[in-house]
């Protein structure tokens, strides 16, 4: 099935009107009838209706990166809580350090060590410092903290030091230059004030983020959870990587290419090895993997192909459209939902890894980040001129494979128009589309290029 042809397919009868539809079907919204063609936009649009953000659950933090918002977070304290000091010095009075300068330092008797988390403080009064660390709170009477390379560092050498040494009884610091009021000093609420929202829904959890929630104090979040996408290829020719290839049969690389594209899309990923082409053998695969997938995406058995029981099998289940686009390469696509209630969705794509790679791209990609709750479901389009003449077929969307320079709003197609070609597919990082109304393009056209990222 891996080879599944780009010639169209035959609707099954339950979509095409010529018996009811089973129960749990859900109508087509575009094009009907064994001839009819759907547009790219037709196909997307129907996909797109018929899924949603994902139910908003409690999760603990680290469970929850890659998610994505599902409220608003609002401090409930300030951040920091308390005035502390940003370097280790000595807190000071900036009456103290007034004037001071290393021929002349300020000598102030050292009343206390203040290290972070510590409760009991030191008053500061007149001529006395304490011995600070860095995050360690603030004690009462100071005003500034001079960094211990404005001081000699309790050495009684009068010279800067780098380090602070030992408290010793009856110790004395030199401060060598003033300090002015504040100075090093990090105020309460300085970052957050209690009450201001800091995130907002919709906001994607990556790690700076689920650092400033653990830092206003929340363990969890209630967020849209990522999507879990169950990945399958089927064919009896599939062979995995690592294994012998005998003749007459490929390495399955359908699967590991969606799966990865499913993980950078943002879903929870699970790939399932080749199915052969066995109805009894798909069908169980199917069953065991319903429980945990939001969504499930096949490759391969989409098109005319005698042996492809992929439409037999999920004709059983009466919610899976089968249908032909006016694209190239991809133009057998099937959608729907299998199982119990309301089902599950189900995307099954062509075998040739091309069509299933752009067909996932176009299709897929922006079901599972509609299920994320994510705004920027689609591939950014830019525009660029293409140095080269295009051909197209007539009434047919072309994607071709190309690398796009930003520096010079220029692409270049990469490979052949073969749907079999990874190698090109591997190299490229755009798609060029040529409308289905255009035949042909001379060198130096304008077209839209849809970028694939890293």
């Amino acid at each position: 099935m891996t080879g599944s042809t780009e010639s169209g397919t035959t609707p099954a009868a339950c979509c095409d009107g010529s018996a009811d539809p089973a129960p749990g079907a859900r109508p087509a919204a575009g094009p009907s009838g064994p001839a009819a063609l759907w547009t790219v936009d037709e196909h997307l649009a129907d996909v797109l209706a018929a899924v949603g953000p994902l139910p908003a659950i409690e999760l603990q933090l680290l469970d929850a990166q890659g998610c994505r918002l599902a409220e608003d977070v609002v401090a409930e304290g300030d951040l920091p809580s308390f005035d502390n000091s940003s370097m280790d010095g000595y807190a000071v009075r900036t009456a103290d350090t007034a004037g001071a300068t290393t021929e002349y330092p300020s000598v102030l008797a050292v009343v206390g060590d203040i290290a972070a988390g510590a409760d009991a403080l030191p008053k500061v009064g007149p001529g006395q410092a304490a011995r600070i660390m860095t995050g360690a709170p603030v004690p009462p009477g100071a005003q500034a903290v001079a960094p211990v390379e404005w001081t000699d560092g309790g050495t009684g050498t009068g010279r800067a030091a780098d380090s602070m040494a030992a408290p010793v009884e009856g110790e004395e610091v030199r401060v060598l230059r003033p300090v002015t009021e504040g100075a090093h000093i990090r105020r309460r609420g300085s970052d957050i004030a209690a009450g201001t929202r800091v995130l907002t829904a919709g906001t994607r959890l990556g790690p700076a983020q689920l650092g400033l929630l653990a830092a206003v104090g929340r363990p969890t979040v209630t967020v849209r959870p990522r999507p879990r996408v169950v990945v399958l290829s089927t064919g009896s020719e599939l062979v995995q990587p690592g294994d012998p290839v005998g003749p007459g049969q490929i390495a399955d690389s359908n699967s590991f290419t969606l799966t990865a594209a499913a993980r950078d899309a943002g879903a929870i990923a699970y790939r399932v090895g080749g199915v052969p082409d066995d109805a009894a053998r798909l069908r169980a695969v199917l069953e065991d993997q319903l429980g945990r997938a939001d969504l499930i995406v096949t490759s391969g058995g989409v098109s005319v192909g005698a042996y492809d029981v992929v439409k037999e099998v999920f004709a059983e289940y009466g919610g899976v459209d089968f249908r032909r686009l006016r694209m190239q390469p991809g133009k057998p696509q099937g959608f729907g939902r299998i199982g119990p209630g309301a089902g599950v969705p189900l995307m099954a794509l062509p075998g040739n890894p091309v069509s299933a790679y752009i067909s996932f791209e176009l299709f897929v990609r922006p079901a599972i980040r509609t299920m994320l709750g994510a705004d920027d479901v689609n591939r950014p389009v830019v525009r660029a001129h293409c140095p080269v003449a295009l051909r197209s077929p007539a009434g047919r969307r072309q994607f071709l494979r190309g690398r796009y320079s930003a520096a010079d709003g220029v692409v270049e197609p990469v490979g052949g128009e073969g749907s079999h070609l990874v190698g090109a597919l591997a190299r490229a990082d755009c798609l060029i589309t040529v409308p289905e109304d255009v035949t042909e393009l001379p060198a130096g056209s304008a077209v839209d290029v849809v970028l694939l990222g890293g």
